[in-house]
């Protein structure tokens, strides 16, 4: 079963103090094209997230984000109260030395809260293997979310190139009652140019000899066994497997080769019409197609 490169996860976690948010999404793209963001605390693990998402979604444009968010109260910044009491024994020293009037007990906490390192964070704390460990599981239930996504979107394109190569083999079969008449209708336009119009004698069995030498050049079956067989190896193909975005594109170039052919060789208008539109069935293949990965 294919997968689309277009995808969407969302994960959450909860710990006593704060709430673990992860989100991916992924766009079409030719290779593994990583960006992440990731939260202070867990970033000495982000060569680790990177290989792991890398392994599991192989190929696409992928946006990864990791984000805390405190509780309340959690985030509260702590006053260093030995800072503080330092800091006033100090200033209540020097205005008692230089006889400098004290500040209202209000203006004293502003002046003193403003310090230097009174109001410090608390230093960050080694990432516990228990944390980690929720923090992970995490992020692979959000990118379990996006593989999800993943395969339902190749689901919905599996179902339109299913439809689209059946449309094209159609289109193909449709071909064969035309080739006869076209044979028919060379052999009569250039007899009539011979006799109506140049109004001269010609030996019969060599028009025949040319006749056959131009509508070889005109015959269609090799082109057309080809193409039937590039129809039946994009559906195997599709069929084996993840990961066949790149192959089926290829395949789809090779069907474009074949139609082209037939479209250069048809010299007739019925079946120039029937070309184009085996283009058009082609063309939406090829623009889904990238979107496979």
């Amino acid at each position: 079963m294919i997968q689309s490169m277009t995808g969407y996860g969302k994960a959450t976690a909860e710990l006593p103090d704060k709430k673990i948010n992860v989100e991916i999404k992924s766009l079409n793209s030719k290779a593994m094209d990583l960006s992440t963001r990731i939260a202070p605390a867990y970033r000495e693990k982000e060569i680790e997230i990177r290989n792991e998402i890398s392994k599991v979604l192989e190929r696409g444009k992928v946006d990864f984000s990791l984000w805390i968010e405190k509780k309340e109260g959690a985030d509260a910044i702590p006053v260093n109260k030995a800072i503080l009491e330092n800091y006033y024994l100090q200033l209540d020293s020097i205005c008692n030395e230089l006889g400098i009037p004290r500040p209202e007990p209000g203006d004293w906490l502003q002046v003193l809260l403003r310090m230097p390192d009174v109001m410090s964070k608390t230093e960050i704390q080694e990432l516990s293997e228990e944390e980690w460990n929720t923090v992970h599981a995490t992020v692979f239930e959000a990118v379990g979310h996006l593989v999800d996504f993943r395969k339902q979107e190749g689901a919905a394109l599996e179902k339109k190139f299913r439809e689209k190569i059946e449309n094209i083999h159609s289109l193909l079969e449709k071909i064969t009652p035309y080739e006869k008449e076209r044979v028919e209708k060379v052999k009569e336009r250039i007899t009539d140019a011979l006799e109506k119009t140049l109004s001269v004698d010609y030996d019969k069995n060599r028009l025949e000899q040319e006749l056959i030498y131009y509508i070889e050049k005109l015959d269609v079956n090799e082109e057309k066994q080809r193409l039937g067989n590039h129809l039946k190896y994009f559906i195997s193909t599709m069929e084996s497997g993840n990961g066949q975005g790149k192959k089926l594109g290829f395949i789809a170039q090779e069907m474009g080769r074949e139609i082209n052919t037939l479209g250069s060789k048809s010299n007739h208008a019925e079946m120039q019409k029937i070309v184009v539109q085996m283009k058009d069935e082609l063309e939406q293949i090829k623009e889904q197609v990238l979107n496979v990965m």
